[in-house]
């Protein structure tokens, strides 16, 4: 695959990284998304908070592609997220919740 297809084939733009000039926007939307749980607590920074980001992070991926094709849309640039830790003390069990805005786009027509 070359650096132009995969271009074209990218849905979700983090932050900075800006979707085509070309793109229409279509409106801006919030998404949740979970980690799996896991046994233990979260603190910032230990093995289990990166473990349970990195796959808040892949699930996150994830549904804004399914959103994306949902909302007929092309692309997706997500502007803010809040993460915070959640925990079952009945359960023993942590993971992490996010709450991502970001702006749905549609190529142009033109």
């Amino acid at each position: 695959m070359t650096d132009t297809s995969k271009a074209q084939d990218k849905v979700v733009y983090w932050h900075r990284d800006l979707p085509p000039l070309d793109a229409e926007v279509v409106g801006e939307h919030t998404l949740d998304a979970t980690s799996r749980r896991v046994s233990g607590s979260l603190s910032h920074g230990n093995d289990l908070w990166d473990e349970c980001y990195r796959d808040l992070m892949a699930q996150t991926q994830d549904r804004l592609r399914q959103e994306v094709a949902r909302l007929g849309g092309h692309y997706a640039h997500v502007l803010d997220e809040s993460i915070d830790s959640r925990h079952d003390d009945a359960k023993g069990e942590s993971w992490l919740h996010g709450q991502f805005s970001y702006v749905l786009y549609r190529r142009s027509e033109g």
